[in-house]
């Protein structure tokens, strides 16, 4: 069986940080700078230190361009993490918030709450949160039935995703205005976020990701199976419901602003691994630039490559996770389930 080659050298490893560090911050500047209107590194700097603040450039850059790239590396750095910890703490490298319902439960209690109240958009990134946990502790209860295989949590995960997108089909149907802009809620798109928007969500996800990246020797001792943790004295099922709390706090809060946004959960915790390892804290903190970079990119790529009309950053996502998907898929039913 086909794997891929661990880059776990010292001097692999340094030239991959050094790679990320660089790269991330690289994309998004290029995300400011690109778009229908060019802007020059010279014109954000000037807006961005306050010696510019009533021309064109300061205009599409504080309320357009700004706003849509920190929502970008927001919503990569949350997903990632995010799929991260639910694949570590299901013991299932097919997991992550999109594929098993997580993303869409979070969706549900969005709509539901605009529809009642089309005001409380403040509160969309905590009401999002407990959409998400409901979603994730219904998992997590599917995965610890005796005999659930990893091939059953994910198609039962699916099933649950389904039925949370059918609830966000009929909570639209029957208050059209309770979603604006539907279409690109249910595709996962960045257009139109306002740091207003972006703030709450903003808060949640920095938080989650402090109290992730402290419990990471815990989150070690989880990675070598319930029963060894527990002969290690780790109260695993206590540390199991934190750490999903946790990973649905960040996909909630993604899906606030984001919409559901698929596969970042999925593909960048595995390419981390190749270049990162397996121990949680480097693979984390790799996850965190690797699924700002992802998204910022893609988002980046959704904006110009059709120009002058624009993509929703889910269908480039999609294009690039669903091919991922399928090959992980077979590659552990090829003998790794």
């Amino acid at each position: 069986m086909h794997t891929w080659p661990k880059f776990s050298t010292r001097r692999n490893k340094q030239l991959f940080w050094l790679l990320l560090c660089l790269l991330t911050p690289i994309v998004a500047i290029l995300s400011l700078c690109i778009g229908s209107v060019p802007l020059t590194p010279e014109q954000i700097f000037a807006v961005l230190t306050g010696q510019d603040t009533t021309s064109a450039a300061a205009k599409i850059l504080l309320y357009t361009r700004l706003p849509r790239t920190c929502a970008a590396l927001l919503a990569g750095s949350a997903l990632a993490v995010s799929g991260a910890v639910i694949q570590t703490v299901l013991y299932n490298p097919l997991a992550s918030p999109g594929v098993i319902g997580v993303n869409s439960s979070a969706g549900l209690a969005v709509a539901l709450v605009c529809a009642v109240s089309p005001f409380a958009q403040q509160w969309t990134p905590f009401v999002a949160f407990f959409g998400g946990l409901l979603g994730v502790l219904m998992v997590l209860g599917l995965s610890e039935r005796t005999g659930a295989s990893k091939m059953t949590v994910v198609l039962a995960g699916i099933a649950v995703s389904n039925l949370f997108s059918a609830g966000i089909d009929a909570v639209v149907t029957l208050v059209p205005d309770a979603l604006n802009g539907v279409s690109d809620f249910r595709i996962g798109g960045l257009s139109g976020v306002t740091m207003s928007q972006l703030a709450p969500a903003a808060v949640m996800i920095f938080v989650s990701l402090v109290l992730i990246l402290s419990m990471s020797e815990q989150i070690n001792i989880l990675s070598l199976g319930s029963d060894t943790a527990q002969s290690l004295g780790l109260p695993v099922r206590s540390v199991r419901l934190i750490l999903l709390t946790l990973a649905a706090a960040l996909s909630g809060a993604a899906v606030s602003f984001a919409g559901l946004l698929g596969f970042v959960g999925l593909i960048v915790p595995h390419i981390m691994r190749q270049f990162a390892g397996e121990e949680s804290f480097p693979l984390l903190l790799s996850s965190i630039l690797g699924g700002a970079f992802f998204v910022t990119l893609c988002d980046l790529l959704a904006r110009v490559l059709f120009a002058p009309y624009e993509l929703p950053v889910g269908i480039v996502l999609s294009f690039a996770g669903a091919p991922f998907f399928l090959w992980l898929l077979f590659r552990q039913r090829g003998g790794r389930t």
